[in-house]
């Protein structure tokens, strides 16, 4: 295996960084949208503060996503228990002005080379697909 990295686009929200943050930093938030959580895809979710814990389709195990670190109004970092390999993935931000704060996402991963190349373009669609998903969001009404 070889640890990998991968980075997003950057985004920009209309907003700052601390409304960002403040949302980002606290998986209870999660609460507010379970709604939109395909339920045939992910099962039995736990959360808290700093971790949701869920049964995912496929992968016939529970598995957790913590919060790891966090960096006030700059990063948020989260770590991945319960998956076949290492990783752990990062928010970060950066404000420009009030109005315009930069969000990019990055994911560290110990993949094994045998499903490098399956997975490397569907990953990268992904993390740029979350950073469109966080630069759209209405933190500014969550806060």
């Amino acid at each position: 295996m070889s640890e990998s990295k991968y980075e997003s686009k950057i985004t920009s929200a209309p907003c700052t960084a601390a409304q960002i943050y403040r949302v980002l930093s606290n998986m209870e938030n999660l609460e507010r949208v379970r709604d939109l959580i395909p339920q045939d895809k992910i099962q039995e979710m736990e959360i808290s503060p700093d971790r949701v814990r869920m049964k995912v389709d496929g992968l016939g195990q529970k598995i957790t996503i913590a919060i790891v670190d966090r960096i006030e109004n700059d990063t948020v970092k989260f770590g991945a228990e319960g998956i076949p390999m290492q990783a752990n993935f990062w928010i970060q931000l950066k404000e420009l002005n009030p109005t315009d704060t930069r969000i990019k996402l990055t994911v560290k991963a110990d993949i094994p080379m045998m499903f490098k190349f399956m997975i490397e373009k569907k990953l990268q669609q992904g993390l740029d697909q979350a950073a469109d998903m966080l630069a759209q969001f209405p933190y500014s009404q969550w806060n």
